[in-house]
């Protein structure tokens, strides 16, 4: 059994092509350089690319295992949620291939399959149930419950920015590229290294301690007023001016965090925590929460591979590996929607 996957919810046009339950082909086509001049993705922007983008991958996927559409018995395709335009993009393609050649067609959920790029490259049995999820996204910032595989409860989420979004904002305030959070890691990472202080510079937004809900807004506005307070005496923002504030914006966020998903494995009285999405690539918040789970122990799970970290059609693959294995699907295409 072929299967053809498809991911295009905002600005990386990703394909896949698995052989049964194993990956065969990969291509995935990012756009980071044509983003970087706005600094953000613009939605318009990001579908004209896919669709011209699209069916190069496609090709590209098809000619590297020597298959042709016809050879393809299912094809899975992300639509919903995130960036309308871009979803239309690949769920048009995927669905006239489908009309066309009389393939099966099954819809996924982004954010789920997020969570599933966990199980990649790793035994079933290696992640074991009830557990807690943090996902940590450019929108979406949230805390999950997973009673098993398919039973997932949102406990909190962001009540205005999600991680990544709260990052370029941060970054484009000190005139640095995008995407911010690389960069801000990157530089923070350097400040540690040759200064190892900390002064608890930006506050720490906890709102309700106990409850998993996040806000970034009031501390892109304590970075704000620090960068023009730093201006106004030195008429300029110095590269250590840079690294100690990513560096301080940095802690301040990965010290909420951390310390939330671990309170939720003690709040629900699990063993295993779980970090899914692009943002689960970083360094400083799979260390920070390394640190608290190793403390309550907990096992603690990421991806294996930062490319799973990011948006790609491996993941797509094996949330529908899983739903056809537990028979979790429905063969239509749901309606997108943000």
């Amino acid at each position: 059994m072929y299967i053809l996957a498809f991911e295009t919810s905002c600005d990386d046009t990703s394909i896949a092509i698995f052989k049964n339950d194993k990956l065969i082909a990969m291509d995935t086509d990012s756009q980071i350089c044509i983003h970087n001049k706005t600094g953000w993705v613009v939605p318009e922007v990001a579908a004209r690319e896919h669709a011209n983008n699209i069916f190069k991958v496609l090709t590209n996927v098809l000619n590297q295992v020597k298959l042709s559409l016809e050879d393809i018995d299912y094809i899975w395709v992300t639509t919903n949620p995130w960036l309308l335009p871009s979803l239309l993009t690949g769920t048009t393609v995927a669905w006239t291939i489908s009309t066309v050649l009389n393939k099966k067609i099954i819809p996924i959920n982004h954010i789920e399959a997020h969570i599933f790029s966990n199980f990649l490259e790793i035994q079933e049995k290696e992640i074991q149930f009830p557990l807690v999820c943090l996902t940590v996204s450019w929108w979406h910032n949230d805390i999950y419950y997973m009673k098993s595989m398919f039973d997932i409860e949102k406990l909190g989420s962001t009540w205005d920015d999600a991680w990544w979004e709260a990052f370029d904002k941060a970054a484009k305030m000190m005139w640095l590229e995008y995407p911010g959070w690389p960069i801000i890691s990157r530089l923070a990472a350097e400040y540690e290294a040759e200064w190892w202080k900390s002064t608890n510079l930006f506050p720490r937004v906890w709102l309700v301690k106990r409850e998993f809900n996040f806000s970034f807004s009031g501390l892109k506005s304590s970075i704000k007023r620090e960068v023009d307070k730093r201006i106004k005496e030195k008429w300029e923002l110095s590269l250590k001016d840079k690294k100690e504030l990513s560096f301080e914006f940095e802690n301040a966020v990965t010290e909420v965090m951390a310390w939330k998903i671990v309170e939720a494995a003690r709040q629900k009285r699990v063993k295993t925590v779980m970090l899914a999405w692009w943002v689960s690539a970083n360094n400083k918040l799979k260390n920070e929460i390394s640190k608290l789970a190793n403390k309550e122990w907990l096992k603690f799970i990421y991806p294996v591979k930062n490319l799973y970290c990011m948006d790609n059609a491996a993941m797509v693959w094996i949330n529908t590996y899983y739903k056809i294995k537990y028979n979790k699907f429905e063969e239509k295409v749901w309606v997108v929607k943000m």
